[in-house]
């Protein structure tokens, strides 16, 4: 749900009544993960996507179904000789979603208007969703804060309440979404209740170091990928506004002590871009180092060899070495900027998702991956 809070969150702000259709669970081959929605206004308006088109009709009747009975319900999507083409799911797999309508009178109405307020503010926050379980809980909702403070109900189980907000809160902190089995008096194990969580964390950062025409492209597409992107170069003549648009922001300042005083995560990529010795070294000394997603630099073999040897001789050892990846990007035969951008970008997508780069035609390899190592994403974490 979170995946399309900003829309959702106007249609409530416009006093819209609306049903959300969640994934909660997928199985085999499927093109959306769990916490991808879409959404039924009253008047039949239909925005997002939980399948890439399989079955978006019959959830779509679903959702009207929704908003005229006012209850939640979780409808399994499967493959079989029989149904594949009557609902369009042919790509062999299986999906979970959560239908839930959210209106005044809805039970979770009230929590989930105040989650969307939420992540248009960009507040960290989860959202928990019962969705299996005793019929008087399905569809309830728990809006958990990362300081442990959490906004609404579950009946009158507070034992379960408590434990649903401890987990919320645990999969917020690792900026995850999924599922949590737990029995109905709150203990972890399965066969009670069934929560979805969604996490809405702030954006992973992209730090782009040097300020040439390549970081353009690669900012542009960093954007596109929903990443918050800096641009950092020393040369003040170089790393400016007007070169670097949509860049969120645009630092003058020696890479390596930028790099140091900067907030990072596990999920922040470094793209060195500079393939100068003399910030480079510098820079990537301290990189190799921290505990972030990916790290890759810009150069032809030759300036890696050369770059490895200065590293070496700087005190990195063959393990901190190892996390580099230069030259950086995919072998795509790029040769303009923007080219070259993709195969970084590429490359990004590959390390967080665990894919291997090579064409799927023949490859005999999982097109859809749980993706769970590597770069975890932010919004939705989706």
């Amino acid at each position: 749900m979170l995946d399309i809070a900003e829309e959702l969150h106007r249609w409530a702000e416009e006093g819209r009544d609306f049903a959300v259709a969640t994934v909660v669970a997928v199985g085999g081959s499927a093109p959306r993960g769990p916490g991808a929605a879409l959404a039924v206004d009253s008047g039949g308006t239909v925005i997002g996507s939980v399948s890439g088109g399989c079955v978006e009709g019959a959830v779509y009747e679903l959702c009207v179904q929704a908003l005229r009975d006012g209850a939640s319900v979780l409808e399994r999507f499967g493959y079989s000789d029989e149904d594949a083409f009557a609902v369009g799911l042919t790509c062999g797999g299986v999906l979970d979603i959560l239908i839930t309508p959210v209106s005044a009178a809805a039970p979770a109405g009230e929590v989930l208007r105040a989650a969307l307020s939420a992540a248009v503010r960009d507040e960290p926050m989860a959202v928990a969703r019962v969705v299996r379980g005793p019929s008087d809980l399905v569809g309830e909702a728990l809006l958990v804060r990362p300081d442990g403070s959490y906004l609404g109900g579950l009946g009158d189980r507070a034992d379960l309440r408590r434990t649903v907000a401890a987990e919320a809160r645990a999969m917020l902190e690792g900026g995850r979404t999924g599922t949590v089995d737990l029995s109905e008096d709150g203990s972890r194990c399965p066969g009670g209740v069934t929560l979805l969580v969604e996490s809405r964390v702030p954006p992973p950062r992209m730090i782009v170091f040097g300020a040439i025409d390549f970081a353009a492209a690669l900012v542009r597409v960093g954007k596109f990928l929903g990443y918050h992107v800096t641009v950092c170069d020393a040369r003040p003549v170089f790393a400016t506004r007007a070169r670097f648009p949509e860049a969120d922001d645009v630092v003058v300042d020696w890479p390596h002590r930028y790099l140091r005083r900067t907030a990072t995560d596990g999920r922040t990529v470094l793209c060195v871009l500079t393939h100068d010795a003399k910030f480079d070294v510098p820079l990537l000394t301290v990189a190799l180092r921290m505990p972030v997603a990916f790290v890759g630099a810009m150069g032809s073999r030759r300036t890696h060899e050369d770059r490895d040897r200065r590293l070496r001789e700087a005190g990195l050892t063959d393990r901190e070495l190892a996390r580099l990846r230069s030259p950086i990007g995919l072998d795509l035969g790029a040769r303009t900027p923007e080219e070259t951008a993709l195969s970084i970008a590429a490359e990004i997508v590959a390390a967080g998702r665990g894919g291997t780069g090579t064409p799927l035609t023949g490859s005999g390899t999982p097109i859809h991956r749980d993706g769970s190592g590597g770069v975890r994403r932010g919004p939705a974490a989706a």
